[in-house]
């Protein structure tokens, strides 16, 4: 997905290249020269940079205006900057110019800008997917049906920290309930196997053998029509769920990286390693792991609940007049 991501920066680079600058002749990408492109110096990237924070698109029937986001134009940046010292190093380009593009500030990461369910939203959401509570009427027909799917989809995100893409491509064949363990496929091509506790094998298990249609689809997760379920479908049913939890509007769910993070925040506020957090949720730096770490909710009161001084004093005095 972020390689997808970077893919499609590149393009609507190209794509401004022909249609908003004087750059390059060409009328396609694929037709674009890299004589043209030893010409961009770094105001040409600042310069499409600003312009890609607001800018319209035309149809037949309407102009559309798009707006991105600080986070989303530093991803274009570093897309950019990628291809730019790539084409250096490779020797196709002269000159490095990407010690010349613009800063792009971005937020300091706070408690506030990591969104996670309290342990009390979980166990709601989970009566949810189990009881069909908080559902709307429309809502429970569809649930009579896949109850049990929804439910081991919540429990293999909530106790490993999924990503979508990983838990998305699990098939059948990925489990061995005899050794207690599953494969999944990380980013980057990597394999990981992981263990099997007895909420998640219960569940996918239950899933399994009642209510999953027995076909020649080795995917794990089907929809009604008993395809593999998109990642679309898994957003929504996260979406409703979480929704029920935090007792908020539908379109105010989470999202299955959400449910990523409440499992970093309370395997770490449970007191475990940092460092073995960081294993399971396949963090490259540990850093990334420190954030959830930094949520941690009445860290600082409990910290200080321990250190009454005055409440000893006064015990002690008492014990010595005795």
């Amino acid at each position: 997905m972020t390689r997808l991501a970077y893919l499609n920066d590149l393009q609507f680079f190209f794509q401004y290249l022909i249609s908003e600058t004087d750059l390059t002749t060409a009328t396609e990408t694929k037709d674009i020269k890299l004589s043209e492109v030893q010409q961009i110096n770094s105001v040409d990237i600042n310069i499409f940079i600003d312009y890609s924070r607001q800018y319209e698109k035309e149809t037949e029937k309407a102009i559309y205006v798009y707006e991105n986001s600080n986070k989303t134009l530093a991803r274009k940046k570093s897309s950019i900057s990628v291809m730019f010292k790539q084409l250096y190093r490779d020797g196709l380009l002269e000159k490095n110019i990407t010690d010349g593009f613009d800063p792009i500030r971005l937020p300091k990461s706070t408690e506030r800008e990591i969104k996670a369910l309290e342990d009390d939203e979980v166990m709601i959401m989970l009566d949810a997917v189990s009881n069909g509570s908080g559902l709307t009427d429309k809502e429970r027909q569809y649930w009579e049906k896949t109850k049990k799917r929804d439910k081991a989809i919540l429990m293999l995100f909530l106790t490993y920290g999924l990503r979508l893409s990983e838990l998305q491509q699990l098939n059948i064949s990925s489990f061995n309930f005899n050794r207690g363990e599953f494969l999944i496929y990380r980013k980057r091509g990597k394999e990981a196997i992981m263990p099997l506790n007895q909420s998640a094998t219960e569940t996918v298990v239950d899933y399994i053998e009642n209510e999953r249609v027995d076909n020649d689809e080795d995917a794990l997760f089907l929809s009604l029509q008993g395809n593999r379920i998109t990642e679309r479908q898994i957003r929504e049913l996260v979406k409703k769920y979480t929704s029920i939890g935090m007792k908020t509007s539908r379109s105010s769910g989470y999202s299955p990286h959400k449910l990523r993070a409440t499992t970093a925040t309370s395997l770490i506020a449970r007191g475990n390693s940092i460092f073995d957090v960081q294993a399971l949720l396949d963090h490259e730096q540990v850093t990334t792991t420190q954030l959830y770490a930094a949520h941690k909710r009445d860290v600082k009161r409990n910290l200080v609940k321990g250190m009454e001084w005055e409440k000893e004093r006064l015990e002690g005095s008492e014990t010595d007049d005795k």
